[in-house]
């Protein structure tokens, strides 16, 4: 399938790889393909997010949200400590992120192949399903945010949901971002 994906698509599925790694997280999810799509600069996903008011950052700041950081918000909340605001302190103080990254001299998991989550392989499945509909021999970043949009079910959804999205108006903003001069995947019948 990989075969058929645009460079940018495949540019996102690095940054994915590189944002799963970044975050401790043992395998790439949904939440990372989709940062990863709009992280792709000037890819179909970015630019359609963007015209919705959602920048990269902005999905970049909701996927770290989600992530497990092993910190009880609830539990330091009940010892007067508000994790948010140490969270933005430490940001502020050591940029972004400062929490997720292991301490200097623990090592990691840099240069290691993190697999595919089973949710993140069901949406690379369902961007084939979109290429197809759309009737687009390639697949771009472009079919990964309508495949976020078409799977309830996966953290993506709830990441673009949280951001105040709707899903119609994702799918109409990805179709607005093909119809700019000079983009979108080849418009020739899958077959």
């Amino acid at each position: 399938m990989f075969e058929r994906f645009t460079q940018d698509a495949r540019t996102a599925v690095v940054q994915a790889q590189e944002l799963a790694r970044e975050l401790h997280a043992d395998r790439i999810g949904t939440q990372h393909l989709l940062a990863g799509a709009v992280r792709t600069e000037g890819s179909a996903a970015s630019r359609a997010l963007a015209s919705l008011g959602i920048r990269p950052a902005d999905v970049d700041a909701a996927v770290r949200r989600r992530s497990s950081t092993g910190l009880d918000a609830d539990a330091l909340a009940a010892l007067g400590i508000d994790l948010e605001a140490v969270r933005a302190r430490a940001e502020r103080l050591f940029g972004v992120g400062a929490l997720d990254r292991p301490a200097p001299g623990r090592g990691g998991r840099r240069g290691t192949h993190v697999p595919f989550d089973t949710t993140a392989k069901k949406l690379l499945e369902t961007t084939l399903r979109e290429a197809v509909a759309a009737g687009h021999r390639r697949i771009d970043t472009g079919h990964l945010l309508l495949a976020a949009v078409r799977l309830e079910d996966v953290p993506a959804h709830q990441v673009l949901l949280g951001l105040g999205l709707a899903p119609e108006e994702v799918r109409r903003a990805v179709r607005r971002a093909w119809a700019e001069p000079d983009d979108g995947p080849a418009g020739v019948l899958v077959g």
